[in-house]
């Protein structure tokens, strides 16, 4: 059992790229990607290898069925364990039957139909949403083995971050502490984009995850302390009580942040300013986390014109795959990325 006092931060990740998938070449690229990264994380030349016949498979039925089709290859790292993790996403037909496009064999109208049965044996974890008429997003895990419980235990909390075009790095930034009955999520978005940008969100990320449990407000008055020197930018803490299924929130610039049912947006609160520049009023707001209900912070790189109905299925999809809907659904392609997901149990 974790301490009331210590705080366990979720595996770092590291997105390696973002590769469409449309031409057949792109699916050779990918599966380079894919493997060379196994490869640098120290996995075997047969567990490399499986990865790419993975990444194939996947990156195959992307170019034969879907429409902006994507593929996010990224690392989580852990104080011991890695593991390689490939995000797909697309804007096909959807696939109408979830169960049977995982049996060997089968073809669908959607995208992602063939090839997915050795996806799944391939994979450490493997998952997929799709709604007709929207698309399908799938996430892939591949450990060093098969049968691997990552150390950190059952995430319940996920985001992805995409660049501004052109771009090698991305200015958004996340992570994510988990003590005992509590759950605290962290969002910067540093001004600008490219390396200086980055530098701020890393700034932030690493103070996040080396302080002492703090309120919100704290934490974020911290941030704006840190940040001075640096090009600065918005930044959001959000404390979730999983016994009270309370939520405590305190944003200064612009970080969206909303509690997300299946009914209803409730949007939470940010005071103008950016942290390490300005910051007149440092608040926070306290909201009540229905059940069932998940928590998400994006920053201005997804415009704020999505609701419920945005492609993924909160009552039972990993946080991961509703992060990749929201930014395929919302996002917008002239700035930095993210989004952040919080399903508490």
């Amino acid at each position: 059992m974790e301490e009331v006092t210590t705080a366990h931060c979720l595996p770092l990740v590291t997105d390696e790229a973002w590769l469409p998938v449309e031409e057949t070449a792109q699916v050779g690229r990918a599966r380079r990607v894919a493997t060379a990264l196994a490869e640098r994380l120290g996995f075997g030349t047969t567990r490399s290898a499986e990865i790419g016949l993975a990444v194939t498979e996947i990156g195959s039925n992307l170019h034969k069925h879907a429409r902006q089709g994507v593929v996010l290859i990224r690392t989580l790292r852990g104080e011991r364990d890695a593991a390689v993790e490939v995000v797909a996403v697309d804007r096909g037909p959807g696939i109408a039957d979830l169960e049977l496009a995982w049996q060997d064999g089968q073809s669908t109208t959607g995208t992602l139909g063939v090839g997915l049965g050795a996806v799944a044996r391939l994979a450490t974890s493997c998952a997929m949403t799709s709604r007709p008429g929207m698309g399908t997003a799938l996430v892939a895990r591949f450990a060093r083995t098969t049968s691997w419980a990552p150390e950190w235990g059952e995430e319940s909390a996920a985001g992805v971050t995409r660049p501004f075009g052109g771009e090698d790095v991305c200015g958004d930034a996340y992570a994510v502490c988990r003590r005992a009955g509590r759950l605290t999520l962290l969002m910067c978005d540093g001004s600008g984009h490219g390396p200086l940008a980055a530098a701020a969100s890393d700034t932030a990320v690493r103070l996040f995850r080396d302080l002492p449990p703090l309120p919100p407000e704290e934490v974020v008055r911290r941030l704006h302390a840190a940040l001075r020197g640096t090009r600065g930018g918005a930044v959001a803490v959000a404390d979730v009580d999983l016994v009270a299924r309370t939520v405590r929130f305190s944003g200064l610039g612009n970080i969206a942040a909303s509690v997300l049912t299946g009914e209803r947006k409730q949007g939470m609160i940010s005071v103008p300013g950016v942290a390490g520049h300005q910051a007149r009023t440092i608040r926070a707001f306290d909201y009540a986390l229905p059940e069932r209900a998940v928590v998400v912070l994006h920053s201005d790189g997804l415009t704020e014109r999505w609701g419920p109905d945005h492609g993924s299925d909160l009552a039972v999809d990993p946080p991961v795959l509703i992060a990749a809907t929201l930014l395929r659904e919302a996002g917008v392609r002239n700035d930095d990325a993210c989004v952040l997901v919080a399903r508490p149990a």
